[in-house]
């Protein structure tokens, strides 16, 4: 056996409770701002910060929020995110997360698995939310519906902060889950990533100790979404943790986005590649002021290594990356800080107390280095497990704690890591998963479809799409059914390319020869 590990030191990790945790050094930070409002420049500052937490905790607890309970947001990014999930974390029950794109059916979904007690979501979303909520299981329980705004039959967020109270003292081992966001895994449909106290506290510390912010003197434009691991937990929860201001945008705009990097004097861009790609080829990114950005850092996908030098030759700084899974909650791998220490398509070593390993995926060896194997990785940031799927999670996380990734690497003499492929059937759209089942799913139920398989095609602005192959039984247009998808997921999991196909190739046990039908999408 084969494991590699890091140039950073162990770090010791404490079992102090999530929101405990995060807000330590608050109240001697006094008037710095934590979070500002991009549109209104509504600030809310450190000391401020732990009192709004608990009076939102006092009335969550008011209202019935016990521990254990699950909460779920349903909302674009706002100030009063951050404030919600620790006050939830605070009073041990779980946050679980909901992309705002998510359509009433796989909002069912998500409610129906992870059983919330309460909703909090915006007036632009409501109605959704109140199809999900009239639509799933957990309706005869009576979910508690909240707005981030004026909203019929919901309570306001405002009223939960303007009422006075201390919330009640809760005894909250590390090892309990404190957040369920929704991800595919290495295969199917979105299940509940169970994430503890102890893996999120563990993670803002590893990422933190591959240096990632400066204590108390960081500018961060929070455009990724709080309800993604990347934006909850790398910008959100470590950049409370670490004193950084907080500049909260609900939605991406480019020329907006760049206009407060500009006025905020944004310190450091927390990126997605398309976004990479968007700062190195677009005109809007052209004489822009980028001199107070010292770093940027990429993670959800992969990143290639021309795009990479074009960036950081218009922005002027350096380039991190950061590779890793929700279920590693997220961090696992991180490039060097010093540019001349970032060989080009590695996604850099472990983070502090990880292991890794790379394991041939059809006889479960080592491999030697140089060499291909699926990445395989153990450490206190691995989940606890799916939440109502303990095969998938025997399947994921094996007797001996390592999870298997479903993604293809391999480590170079140097134990520098480079993923070439992904096990896994998921599509990255954007950073976003789509997991091909979902998708197929959906085609087969149209009266037309005989037989259908999705994956995915290259693509440089979104760097993957979904492409599906189908065999028919009956007329039908490839716009037309492409249309039946669009109407029944979430904007991001349209298919944008739709072929015809006589027959899916499969393997004898009828599993779909995806890599055959990759081959083909480039054709």
């Amino acid at each position: 056996m084969t494991i590699y590990r890091g140039p950073h030191p162990s770090i010791e990790i404490p079992r102090t409770p999530l929101a405990e945790f995060v807000l330590a050094g608050s109240a001697a930070r006094g008037d710095r701002a934590a979070l500002i409002d991009s549109i209104s420049g509504r600030t809310i500052s450190y000391a401020q910060l732990p009192g709004l937490v608990d009076r939102v905790a006092s009335a969550l607890a008011r209202r019935g929020l016990t521990k254990g309970d699950v909460c779920a947001i349903f909302s674009p990014n706002t100030p009063e995110y951050a404030i919600l999930v620790l006050a939830i974390a605070r009073l041990g029950a779980i946050v679980t997360t909901a992309n705002p794109m998510c359509t009433r059916d796989d909002l069912i979904k998500q409610f129906n698995d992870s059983r919330p007690r309460m909703l909090f979501t915006s007036p632009a979303l409501g109605a959704t939310a109140l199809e999900a909520i009239a639509g799933s299981t957990p309706k005869s329980a009576g979910v508690a519906l909240f707005s981030f705004g004026t909203m019929t039959g919901a309570t306001p967020f405002d009223a939960l902060v303007e009422e006075p109270g201390t919330p009640p003292s809760v005894t909250i081992d590390s090892d309990e889950v404190v957040a369920l966001p929704y991800s595919s895994g290495t295969t199917g449909l979105p299940k509940g990533v169970m994430l503890t106290h102890r893996n999120l506290v563990a993670n803002i510390l590893q990422t933190d100790g591959a240096g990632h912010l400066r204590d108390g003197r960081d500018t961060l434009i929070c455009f990724l979404p709080f309800f993604h691991i990347y934006g909850l937990v790398v910008t959100m929860l470590l950049g409370l943790r670490s004193g950084a201001t907080l500049v909260v945008m609900p939605r991406f705009d480019l020329e907006r986005y760049l206009d407060l990097v500009e006025r905020h004097r944004a310190t450091m861009l927390h990126v997605v590649p398309p976004i990479v790609l968007a700062l190195a080829k677009s005109a809007a990114a052209g004489g822009r002021d980028f001199s107070s950005v010292r770093k940027l850092f990429s993670g959800a996908a992969p990143l290639g290594a021309d795009v990479i030098g074009q960036c950081t030759a218009r922005v002027g700084c350096i380039l991190q990356q950061g590779y890793g899974l929700t279920e590693t909650s997220p961090a696992s791998h991180v490039t060097p800080e010093d540019p001349a220490a970032i060989k080009a398509g590695s996604i850099g070593r472990p983070v502090a107390n990880t292991e890794c390993r790379v394991v041939d995926p059809a006889t479960g060896v080592d491999v030697a280095s140089g060499q291909d194997g699926e990445i395989w990785i153990r450490g206190p940031q691995v989940m606890k497990g799916y939440l109502n799927c303990p095969e998938a999670t025997q399947a994921t996380v094996d007797a001996g704690g390592w999870l298997h990734t479903g993604d293809i690497g391999h480590a170079d003499a140097d134990g520098d890591f480079f993923i070439v492929d992904r096990l896994k059937e998921l599509i990255k759209y954007k950073g976003l998963q789509i997991a091909p089942a979902e998708l197929e799913a959906v085609l087969l139920s149209h009266p037309a479809v005989a037989d259908a398989a999705v994956v995915p095609q290259k693509d440089e602005d979104a760097g993957e799409i979904p492409h599906a192959f189908v065999v028919l039984k009956a007329p039908a247009t490839a716009d037309e059914l492409m249309a039946f998808l669009a109407q029944r997921v979430t904007p991001y999991k349209k298919i944008r390319r739709l072929d015809f196909i006589d027959a899916i190739p499969k393997s004898p046990s009828g599993k779909i020869l995806r890599r055959l039908l990759r081959d083909r999408a480039v054709l």
